[in-house]
């Protein structure tokens, strides 16, 4: 399994606060033709997808999970359900840490608009706000709705699983990690299941803990022939 201890990009790191997992969803359709799927409510899981969720409460039984959240879209939701009722936990849905509108780009899955999209996500993950996807939002809208939601997360206890989307949560990570170079979340890939932990508060700021990039099930879980463009590295993705 490909996880990423991060703590060496920091002599100050430290784990601070509460601790904030944030995982993909399950590979849907969309996943598997390199599509950029960011309607509402947006498909369902693939049967990968739903082995991808089944596994997800075995692979995080030792981790003491206060509350679950899941964004609109039903990918999410269907992803978090296996582990919501391993614990017995509710999944409240937060209305912000939904996928970055594609806009006129929705749908589509050729080499320019994939170029277009991740070109724009990764851009405001650096510090260019003012890029607005074609027909849909900038970089100021999405920071706002995702930071929001994620401060709502953050009252939910002492550590919370956040299930989100790739472009989104590469691109908040990219943003709001301070430990680590904000080009680290486009050099690394986040599988479908992928899980990203980082410890801090919205107060306090973020540092990023770990990147597993490979389905928490396993690297048997992944399947090498989807294109999924929003879960690879930013080199992949634009080749």
């Amino acid at each position: 399994m490909q996880t990423y201890r991060v703590a060496q990009y920091s002599m100050s790191f430290r784990l601070i606060g509460m601790r904030l997992l944030l995982i993909r969803h399950g590979q849907t359709p969309d996943n598997v033709a390199g599509r950029l799927g960011t309607a509402h409510p947006g498909p369902g899981l693939t049967a990968l997808g739903r082995v991808q969720a089944a596994e997800i409460p075995d692979a995080l039984a030792d981790e003491p999970i206060d509350a679950l959240f899941a964004s609109e879209l039903v990918r999410t939701q269907h992803t978090a359900a296996p582990l919501a009722a391993r614990l017995g936990l509710e999944v409240t849905v937060l209305p912000g840490i939904h996928e970055i509108e594609a806009g006129e780009l929705e749908a589509r899955s050729d080499r320019d608009a994939v170029h277009t999209y991740m070109q724009t996500v990764f851009s405001w993950g650096l510090g260019d706000l003012d890029g607005t996807m074609p027909g849909a939002t900038d970089g100021h809208t999405f920071f706002a709705r995702y930071d929001e939601s994620i401060a709502l997360a953050s009252a939910g206890g002492e550590l919370v699983a956040v299930f989100s989307h790739g472009a989104a949560i590469r691109v908040w990570v990219a943003a709001r990690a301070a430990n680590v170079p904000a080009s680290f979340a486009g050099e690394h890939d986040i599988d479908n299941t992928g899980v990203v932990e980082l410890s801090g508060s919205p107060e306090q700021g973020w540092s990023l803990v770990s990147w597993q990039g490979r389905p928490v099930g396993g690297a048997e879980l992944t399947d090498a022939n989807a294109k999924d463009p929003t879960g690879e590295s930013l080199d992949e993705a634009l080749s």
